[in-house]
C-alpha cells in the first residue's frame, strides 16, 4: 500500500502539466515519452534531436538533483522477480506499438486535447491495470 500524499501528488501533477504545456508551446510536440524516446533513438541526426536528448536527460538527471538538494529518495520496491519485469515491459512495449504510443502521450496529453483516440486508449490501459492489480492480490494471491 501507499501512502496517501495529497500536496506532493498535486506538485507532481502540475509540474508534469507544466512541463507537458511548455514542450507544446516551445516546439508544439506532444510529451509522449515512448514517442519522445523512439524519435531519439531512430533519428539521431534529425532537427529534433537535442529537445529529445534534453527531455529524455532530465529523466534521468532529476532524480540526482533531488537528492543532492534534499539528501534523500523515496524508498521503491519492486515485489516481482527480474523476470517478471522483463515480461512485463516486453508487453508493455507490443501495447504501445499497437496503441499508438504510451501512458503519457494518451493519459495526459491526448486527453487534455479531446483525442478520441487517447480517449480509448487510456481507458484500455486503466481497465488494465484495475484486472492485473485484481487478478494479482486476489487470484494469484501476491
Amino acid at each position: 500500500m501507499t501512502d496517501f500524499t495529497p500536496f506532493l501528488s498535486f506538485l507532481g501533477g502540475t509540474l508534469i502539466g507544466l512541463a507537458v504545456v511548455s514542450l507544446m508551446l516551445v516546439h508544439g510536440r506532444i510529451a509522449g515519452i515512448s514517442g519522445i524516446l523512439g524519435g531519439l533513438l531512430s533519428k539521431p541526426n534529425s532537427d529534433e534531436w537535442a529537445w529529445r536528448a534534453a527531455f529524455v536527460a532530465g529523466m534521468i538527471v532529476s532524480p540526482i538533483v533531488l537528492h543532492a538538494a534534499t539528501g534523500s529518495l523515496t524508498k521503491i520496491t519492486i515485489p516481482v522477480s527480474y523476470p517478471a519485469l522483463l515480461v512485463g515491459g516486453f508487453l508493455v512495449g507490443i501495447g504501445v506499438s499497437f496503441g499508438s504510443g504510451c501512458t503519457s502521450g494518451h493519459g495526459v496529453c491526448g486527453l487534455s486535447r479531446f483525442s478520441a483516440r487517447s480517449m480509448v486508449a487510456t481507458g484500455t490501459f486503466m481497465i488494465t491495470a484495475m484486472a492485473t492489480v485484481f487478478a494479482t492480490r486476489h487470484i494469484f494471491g501476491g
